[in-house]
């Protein structure tokens, strides 16, 4: 499992709680149950309204599984890929029938089986490709509803605070308590700003990124079937795919 999310998120939250202690300020006086109530279930009932039930189930799914998401390498896909070319070059394309239902890989799995069954090359990338464009735009909707929590997280704060000031506007008969209540009603905003910039926008940028480079790996397999498909020499195969893998900077390379 790739623990970058997780923990992003948990030392941005304890740097943040670390900070408030040290300026004196109490933990507990950040736990305010109305403001933690009015942040997340505004912003959750505001993105839901955005768009249509199974975006919110897909979004918060797909939370949960990038962050739990264990990213394989490229290199270890190319690698499985040129020992499949080498076999069939070797034993031919049917022989790899068997190493088929042991590939983990689930899309590399489908590929190479349609290739085994003898589908066409051009039906074949066709339909590959047009999977990694399906898997593209829905995981880009789920990225979006966390740009649009963060983007909608701050304004409901805010509408807190103005609840809050309020409050304390009719209290202004309590003067010793006028404090303590501005302070209260400030909570809301904080956490409207705390969660869509240590939350909500690094989970879509996550979903966003972690989508890619999935998708890079597939893109890496279309290659890789068609070449094993069409028999190539599994040394041109290595090196077209490796040709393909990210650069030293991180930089997808694309395909000529």
């Amino acid at each position: 499992m790739d623990i970058a999310g997780l923990a992003g998120i948990g030392l941005a939250f304890v740097g943040i709680l670390v900070a408030a202690i040290m300026e004196g300020t109490s933990p507990m006086a950040l736990l305010a149950p109305s403001a933690l109530i009015l942040v997340f279930g505004g912003t959750i009932g505001a993105c839901l309204a955005s768009g249509v039930l199974k975006d919110t189930i897909g979004a918060l799914q797909a939370a949960i599984k990038t962050l739990t998401a264990k990213v394989s390498e490229s290199s270890a896909v190319v690698d499985d890929i040129v020992k499949l070319a080498e076999r069939a070059r070797r034993e031919g394309l049917l022989a790899l029938e068997d190493a088929a239902k042991a590939i983990e890989n689930p899309f590399l799995q489908r590929g190479l089986q349609m290739a085994i069954d003898g589908t066409d090359p051009e039906e074949l990338r066709e339909i590959l490709e047009g999977e990694i464009a399906a898997k593209k735009k829905t995981e880009k909707v789920y990225a979006g509803w966390f740009t649009n929590a963060g983007a909608y997280g701050p304004t409901i704060g805010i509408i807190g605070t103005v609840i809050g000031l309020i409050h304390t506007l009719a209290s202004l008969s309590e003067p010793e308590k006028l404090g303590e209540m501005i302070a209260a009603a400030f909570t809301a905003t904080l956490w409207g700003v705390l969660t869509a910039n240590v939350m909500w926008f690094p989970l879509g940028k996550r979903i966003a990124r972690v989508s890619e480079l999935e998708a890079g790996q597939m893109e890496l397999v279309v290659e890789g079937i068609l070449a094993i498909q069409a028999g190539s020499n599994p040394r041109i195969v290595a090196q077209k795919l490796k040709s393909l893998l990210p650069d030293s900077g991180g930089a997808e390379k694309k395909a000529a």
